[in-house]
């Protein structure tokens, strides 16, 4: 027994030794890739159709779903996006996966981005690929000890309860020449877990707690009053303050704009992120008003809602993408709604974009009088302009005089004490 012992004790110090020097060789201030990834309106449907391609087949029936090089990238780049700026390479050649992946880090004195690459292939007597090739930073690690190491990260640590859920379903992986074969088997638990997953940002006890606070703010509400999207705002940064630290700030302030988004967007919401109805029975429901307009308020609280989730360049691609569209067939371009996008953008942005930007939004927010100080009147701006109207005024969104107008409400954002935070 107590040979036992010190053998499990080398081993784990051993395994402690070989996670540092992973992270003392993966961790620099040079990317392996340029990160800052910037997806055009069409990328961003295509990555959201890939993550959801699963919900076609049903609990307990066999799926087969085929991903081409573009589509691993795509839907590779998006998920990576969500949680920092990142981007990832992914290649079949030979019969293999290979991935080059660049992480941007929080804050800290090793550096600012970890690389890793490594490579998955098919081995005879597997239905799943396994680790051929690894690589962090310039450390080359045998393929199984990096196995090793990884499956031993995962299982201790809060990661072991996503890996389980994302794998699950899966039975064989296929790699050849020009795409990645999935076959896997669903069950109606793991997928409305999985849904959950990539689309809810925090555990849902922790929402619960913000959707609680809100129905809250809505029972006492005055109707015979507009509901400022300020009072639902303010509260709820207060709450994020008071159940904040440093650390987890940033995943308070997604939470809470996320519950917000919830009720502001309602449908808007379950369309855009395919989100399940999550809103506890608020009795009487009101719209949110930003200077006296429903739909300010909801492409404000939408646009932060997106940044928080998935990132800046997201947002206002889908801001500027959604303007355009109603010009085609719709309520015409608006300046006015732009200008909202790209304050909930920036809003969304400062509140998550590190820890202390995150905690000095909440404390500002908390003491704000009402939208005026987070959101800058764009009343002025044009609107209603259908296709034809925009082009004779703006050519496109490349012309100067339209840029001229960006401008104007970029530093009319900028000018705002709340975003010069920092």
């Amino acid at each position: 027994m107590k040979h036992l012992l010190r053998v499990l004790f080398y081993s784990f110090i051993a395994l402690i030794i070989l996670c540092a020097m992973l992270v003392f060789f993966g961790v620099g201030d040079k990317p392996d890739l340029q990160v800052g990834w910037s997806p055009t309106r069409d990328d961003l449907v295509r990555a959201k159709k890939i993550l959801h391609e699963g919900a076609k087949t049903k609990p307990d029936e066999i799926g087969i779903i085929e991903l081409s090089e573009a589509d691993l990238n795509l839907a590779g780049n998006y998920l990576l996006n969500r949680y920092s700026k990142s981007a990832a390479d992914l290649d079949i050649k030979n019969n293999e996966l290979r991935f080059v992946v660049t992480i941007t880090l929080p804050e800290n004195r090793l550096g600012k981005y970890l690389n890793v690459s490594f490579r998955l292939g098919n081995i005879e007597g597997s239905d799943l690929p396994v680790i051929t090739k690894f690589k962090v930073g310039k450390l080359l690690l045998p393929a199984k000890l990096a196995a090793f190491v990884i499956d031993t990260i995962i299982q201790r640590t809060s990661l072991n309860e996503y890996f389980i859920l994302a794998t699950r379903p899966i039975k064989a992986v296929k790699i050849d020449a020009e795409k990645l074969c999935i076959t896997y088997f669903p069950n109606k638990d793991t997928m409305i877990q999985a849904k959950n997953f990539l689309t809810h940002t925090g555990d849902n006890s922790t929402l619960n707690i913000y959707q609680q606070k809100l129905v809250e703010i809505v029972a006492k509400h005055d109707p015979a009053w507009r509901l400022s999207l300020a009072e639902l705002l303010r509260p709820l940064f207060e709450l994020a303050y008071q159940r904040s630290t440093l650390e987890t700030a940033i995943d308070e302030n997604r939470i809470a704009i996320a519950a917000i988004n919830d009720y502001v967007n309602k449908q808007e919401t379950k369309k855009l992120l395919s989100m399940p109805e999550s809103m506890p029975a608020t009795g009487q429901q009101y719209s949110a008003f930003l200077y006296k307009r429903i739909d300010l308020a909801q492409h404000f609280i939408g646009s932060a809602a997106l940044t928080a989730s998935v990132n800046k360049q997201a947002s206002q691609i889908a801001g500027e993408e959604k303007e355009l569209s109603d010009a085609h067939s719709g309520s015409g371009f608006s300046f006015i709604d732009l200008a909202a996008d790209k304050a909930g953008t920036r809003f969304g942005e400062m509140a998550t974009s590190s820890p202390e930007s995150a905690r000095k939004m909440q404390k500002a927010m908390s003491g704000i009088k009402d939208y005026s100080d987070f959101m800058p009147d764009p009343r002025d701006l044009p609107e209603h302009m259908n296709e034809a109207e925009f082009k004779q005024r703006f050519e496109s969104i490349d012309s100067p005089v339209y840029q001229e107008i960006l401008q104007q409400i970029d530093a009319r954002i900028a000018a705002m004490p709340i975003y010069n935070a920092e």
